[in-house]
């Protein structure tokens, strides 16, 4: 039996806890690894927390000053000497269809760090991945290694909302991002895909702390349960605008932004239903793409809603940003504004999608200063690559 299949075989029976043990006893087996070590990124991306038992006692890591957030920033397997015995430290990073969990460490002998080690050591990697996002149903402690701090009940709930924080696939590649990372509280974003479509949902709650998770809670699985039966993005907001008021009469609702897009042409149908907002980069031109305004979900009982058209290109990317972003207000109270937007996403140009949303943020928290947010932000990036080929039927 090769070394990667003896170390997929036993990642793959670890109980859902012991996934890194299992790892670390094979890799030492199998590839005389000296030590192994796994690294969750925390929900700010600000750092990668090692995973242990709790109490935690180990000391994070910054994921923008050190070699393992080289590897996690590059998404490709990054090797340096280590201080003693002439060893090679191997940082891999662990990551499923794109979403970026953490990095996993491993310190080999020098005479074992072949290409092909490294490459059997890369695939560990990301099948140690896909097994830590199944194990999740199961344990905590994975989820528990990606806090730097305790979050807020409503920011608990909405983190348990998201279907990830990023994904890639032939035809686009997004990447999202919601702050206060550990204290938000209606913000949220949703997205899923078949062989043909690509659905998107911003969305944003009003109020603020658990009412606002609960409304943004109900919205989402509102839309869900709409989208899995099967029918268009404009009957989707309207059930979901039906099922927001007959719970609440009215008094709340929800700012969404619906979209569906079709792999194979680029041609997009959206629901505009509130306050998120999308901007286009094409080529070098950043602006906003604006649509006719319909009501939020939940505001007035049988709404309806119609769908728009606009196509998307190959090499467009497109930025969708809430009000906390767009209206946020800086030190002297003057709003962000459109300029700054768009200068904060056209110096965001050669990163990968799935690193805008946090340089956008990033951006944005230099303009506030000092001045705390007064609004949950949320930056969701989608680069459109298209579809080179027919699909074969």
């Amino acid at each position: 039996m090769s070394g990667f299949l003896a170390v997929e075989r036993a990642v793959r029976s670890a109980a859902p806890h012991a996934l890194l043990d299992a790892a670390r006893a094979a890799l030492i087996e199998h590839y005389e690894a000296l030590s192994v070590e796994l690294l969750m990124a925390d929900y700010g991306l600000t750092v990668l927390q090692p995973v242990t038992a709790l109490p935690h006692t180990n000391e994070p890591l910054s994921l923008h000053a050190s070699p393992e957030g080289r590897a996690f920033g590059s998404q490709e397997p990054y090797g340096q000497y280590a201080a003693q015995d002439g060893a090679v430290d191997l940082y891999l990073p662990v990551t499923v269809r794109g979403d970026r969990l953490g990095i996993l460490t491993v310190r080999l002998p020098k005479h074992r760090c072949t290409p092909q080690a490294v490459d059997d050591l890369t695939d560990a990697a990301e099948l140690l991945g896909h097994e830590i996002v199944v194990a999740e149903r199961d344990t905590d402690l994975y989820l528990q290694a990606r806090r730097a701090s305790r979050l807020t009940l409503a920011a608990e709930m909405q983190w348990q909302l998201l279907p990830g924080r990023s994904c890639t696939r032939q035809e686009y590649a997004v990447g999202a991002q919601l702050e206060p990372a550990y204290a938000i509280h209606g913000d949220n974003f949703d997205w899923a895909t078949t062989a043909e479509t690509l659905t998107l949902c911003i969305t944003n709650g009003m109020g603020e702390g658990i009412q606002a998770s609960l409304l943004t809670n109900l919205a989402v699985n509102a839309l869900r349960n709409a989208r899995r039966a099967g029918i268009g993005i404009a009957d989707q907001a309207a059930l979901a605008d039906q099922a927001l008021y007959a719970q609440h009469r009215g008094t709340q609702y929800v700012s969404t932004l619906l979209l569906s897009f079709e792999l194979a042409t680029g041609k997009v149908q959206v629901v505009d239903a509130g306050s998120p907002q999308l901007w286009r980069q094409r080529d070098k031109v950043v602006e906003r793409v604006p649509f006719e305004a319909q009501f939020p979900l939940g505001m007035f009982d049988d709404t309806p809603y119609a769908a728009q058209e606009f196509e998307v290109l190959p090499g467009d990317r497109m930025i969708f940003v809430s009000d906390g972003v767009y209206a946020a207000a800086g030190q002297a109270d003057e709003k962000y504004g459109e300029r700054a937007l768009a200068r904060a996403i056209q110096a965001a140009s050669l990163l990968p999608a799935a690193a805008v949303p946090r340089a956008v943020l990033g951006e944005l928290a230099d303009y506030r200063g000092d001045a705390a947010a007064s609004d949950d932000e949320l930056v969701v990036c989608l680069d459109w690559f298209g579809r080179d080929t027919p699909v074969i039927r």
